[in-house]
């Protein structure tokens, strides 16, 4: 008799945006004539730059002449582009890395679900809240979260960003194996300073922890003050797993390539207290169950980098940001609190009269047609919040603006 992983059947039935997704379809077939605008979901609306047009496209050419036709390519990612991920990413901010320490992946999503696996099942674990659902779901599948009661993990240790503490999150008083920071935030759109990341990297390096840091919109940062990378953080290289992705800074949630940087000086242990490579047991790890990432997409991320891809991409990001500046102006003029949205492509606002997220979500879908995010959907600290994403098309953006904007009157 085959038995199935019975941590799987202590999950929500549905993963957040699924759930959304069927809320959303069946008001679409109560009210075929009302034209819905998605805000919630944080996918991209802008077409992929030239550069990286032009690349993929010459990289499919290549594909098609036995002379330069390509098969499987090395699970880790091809060099050219893991050279150019080391030269413009981090050494441009006095990071020095290793080739050999950079993993090409499909998207960060599958590597922050799936990094889990080279660390013990009894680990223990602690999440800033609310937070990208993933974190939690993967380790929740393999029996590391415990159980689903009231809201919460039994087995997760919370770290609440709230507005009382300006979304910061404090250090624990006990010792977390395990540690997820993503910023700039998702869901909140809230950033770091480079002072409280330190504390993070102390607290991990005192305690023997690994942080997963999740940077996939560093690319939207606008404070110079900021960090990019928590390897700006002295010591970060002994204790951070760091993961971008171009999804969201070069409209890839199609294309899908990203990457995870784990340097060699990362270690955890045995039982026994023997010292491994957390860097070896990744890689170990990709080249069974990972075949790489497409040599067309690999191209068209290379091309990212380049003079004229650079300058693209900008102006892709500028057009998100000002639709979030719109966003932002346009909700605060109409009383309701608003974070994020400066350095982030995420706007995280706060229900009126304190209303319950998932109430609100449906309220705004029957009577303005838009579509949020519910903040109680990222975690126990997000109930009363709702998240806005700025990927939308300019038009539909300021549509949507005007419909909440006679919806609230």
């Amino acid at each position: 008799m085959a038995l199935v992983n019975e941590h799987f059947l202590k999950l929500s039935n549905n993963y957040l945006f699924s759930d959304i997704a069927k809320k959303v379809n069946a008001f679409k077939v109560s009210h075929p004539k009302e034209r819905v605008i998605s805000l919630g979901i944080g996918d991209v609306t802008q077409p992929l730059c030239p550069a990286v047009i032009e690349a993929m496209h010459k990289a499919v050419d290549e594909m098609s002449n036995k002379e330069t036709f390509r098969g499987y390519g090395p699970e880790h990612g091809y060099d050219f582009l893991r050279e150019a991920i080391l030269k413009n990413d981090y050494l441009s901010r006095g990071i020095h890395l290793d080739i050999s320490e950079i993993f090409v992946n499909d998207g960060a999503k599958s590597d922050t679900g799936n990094i889990q696996e080279i660390l013990r099942w009894d680990n223990s674990i602690g999440v800033t809240d609310p937070i990208y659902p993933v974190y939690i779901d993967s380790n929740a599948m393999i029996g590391r979260a415990g159980v689903f009661e009231n809201g919460h993990w039994s087995s997760v240790t919370y770290f609440p960003c709230s507005a009382e503490n300006n979304f910061i999150p404090q250090l624990p008083d006990h010792r977390v194996d395990m540690i997820y920071l993503c910023y700039p935030n998702n869901p909140t759109g809230t950033v770091l300073p480079k002072e409280e990341l330190r504390k993070w990297v102390n607290f991990a390096l005192r305690n023997e922890s690994v942080i997963f840091y999740d940077s996939a919109y560093e690319a939207y940062i606008r404070d110079e003050n900021i960090p990019h990378s928590i390897y700006e953080i002295k010591g970060a290289r002994k204790c951070a797993i760091e993961f971008r992705s171009y999804s969201k800074t070069a409209g890839f949630t199609g294309v899908r390539c990203g990457y995870t940087v784990i340097p060699k000086e990362l270690q955890a242990f045995t039982l026994d207290g023997k010292t491994v490579e957390l860097n070896h047991l990744w890689e170990r790890r990709q080249s069974t169950k990972f075949n790489g990432t497409s040599y067309i997409s690999q191209r068209g991320a290379e091309a990212i980098y380049t003079p004229e891809g650079r300058e693209q991409i900008r102006k892709t990001i500028d057009y998100y940001m000002g639709n979030a500046g719109i966003m932002r102006d346009a909700l605060t003029k109409l009383g309701l609190t608003v974070y994020g949205g400066e350095n982030a492509p995420y706007l995280w606002v706060k229900t009126p009269n304190g209303m319950e997220s998932w109430k609100f979500f449906e309220q705004l879908l029957y009577g303005a047609g838009i579509v949020c995010t519910p903040g109680v959907g990222f975690g126990p600290s997000g109930e009363g919040y709702i998240r806005f994403t700025a990927f939308g098309n300019r038009e539909d953006v300021e549509e949507a603006m005007k419909r909440i904007a006679e919806w609230m009157k």
